[in-house]
């Protein structure tokens, strides 16, 4: 009762300036805590609000679903975590429909980050890393399509998942990209962040693992080196000397693979909210219109072909596995970008800020591998993360390796 009581507390002290939280349950947090029990007991959290919570319309971010009726019950993985004793405090900002990278939401307004005010907190995934950052739940859920969970864990200095395609359950959750949908947590701690997925999904526990003994862990050079700002790239480094590795490996073809995630991620959520877009145009985000028209109206084949090209590029990943237990990668290119900011600088090269914050979590998620992303430093004052890639469902390796770092 006591941590879910400060929680509260702690929303209404600091999120005023952070605005990570569109909706806020009192009441119904503290009777769940009341009664609570489990391995998760009393700890308080909150989840993007494209996560179905009972007697509230899912929102997605969005204005158009403002108009829906309420949920009628909670998103299974709410319902995990409440069964194992946390506490739901609350709905998290988001960039609208989950496309984006900087929760820069016209709607609800932007998410601040909690290490700087004036830079965006990372998207879609945005509240969620801030609601951490920011001290006020040690724990939210979130989504990850293109880079939705590791660009704001980065952004914001905490630790993410993004689990295997498919390993958790994505029912009571508003879709973005069917074929590369994620649901995965944040957390403030490395224990935590497993204790949370192990309640959330049926399999090998991670919470218990400890050590790296045996794993042949390398650091990704070529593509995610020349896409990253040198000082990300050097903390990369520094966290793969800690891990006592010195071992490189080039991922092929990461550019290609980022290359059909956008084809695949215009297409389908083009044809998703082709229905509104008929009807309801001027409710849409302004940023985001204008991508899903031109989804919608995407022929079949470039489609089709990106989808070849999504399955050539997995098996190209794959023998790399068969040499390597684990892969690490920066998180994001650069720090955090502030508000507003249209372009960034990549080793000297001008580019969109927005689509190209995930230039180095796009190649992974394509390919659905899991990740946990990890906190290693920070540039200029502002955080930066590292990937931690594993193989399909060997979350168990990421998190290995996570605890190493911790």
């Amino acid at each position: 009762m006591a941590a879910v009581e400060r929680a509260l507390a702690a929303i209404k002290e600091r999120d005023g300036a952070i605005n990570a939280f569109t909706a806020v349950l009192p009441e119904r947090a503290l009777a769940k805590a009341r009664t609570a029990s489990g391995v998760l007991k009393g700890i308080p959290f909150a989840v993007k609000n494209l996560f179905d919570v009972k007697g509230l319309p899912t929102l997605a971010g969005s204005k158009i679903n403002r108009d829906l009726p309420p949920a009628t019950r909670d998103s299974p993985l709410i319902e995990r975590l409440e069964a194992a004793g946390a506490v739901l405090v609350g709905t998290l900002n988001m960039d609208e429909y989950a496309y984006g990278f900087s929760t820069e939401n016209s709607h609800y307004g932007p998410t601040r980050n909690p290490h700087n005010l004036d830079h965006v907190a990372g998207g879609s995934s945005g509240g969620s890393a801030a609601a951490v950052a920011a001290g006020m739940v040690p724990l939210t859920l979130g989504s990850d399509t293109n880079g939705s969970i590791r660009v704001p864990s980065s952004f914001c200095g905490i630790w993410g998942l993004k689990p295997t395609f498919g390993r958790l359950a994505r029912d009571g959750s508003f879709p973005f990209v069917n074929s590369l949908d994620h649901l995965g947590p944040f957390a403030d701690s490395v224990d935590l962040l497993a204790a949370s997925y192990d309640v959330m999904h049926e399999g090998m526990a991670v919470s218990g693992l400890r050590g790296i003994d045996g794993l042949k862990i390398a650091r990704a050079t070529g593509y995610f080196e020349e896409n990253a700002e040198p000082e990300v790239y050097e903390l990369v480094k520094e966290a793969a000397e800690k891990l006592g590795t010195k071992q490189t490996v080039e991922i092929p073809a990461a550019g290609r693979g980022r290359a059909a995630a956008f084809i695949i991620t215009a297409s389908e959520s083009g044809q998703l909210h082709l229905p509104n877009l008929r009807k309801r145009p001027q409710d849409f985000e302004p940023m985001i219109v204008e991508r899903l028209m031109a989804g919608a109206m995407m022929p079949a084949a470039w489609y089709l072909q990106a989808q070849r090209v999504r399955r050539w590029y997995y098996r190209l990943v794959m023998k790399l596995f068969e040499t390597v237990d684990v892969i690490l990668a920066p998180a994001t290119p650069r720090p955090a970008q502030k508000i507003g900011q249209e372009t960034f600088s990549i080793r000297g090269k001008e580019m969109l800020a927005r689509p190209n914050t995930g230039l180095l979590t796009q190649p992974i998620s394509c390919i659905g591998l899991p990740v946990v992303c990890a906190p290693v430093g920070k540039v200029g004052g502002l955080p930066v993360g590292m990937q931690i890639i594993a193989a399909p469902w060997r979350e168990d390796h990421c998190f290995r390796v996570a605890r190493a770092l911790a």
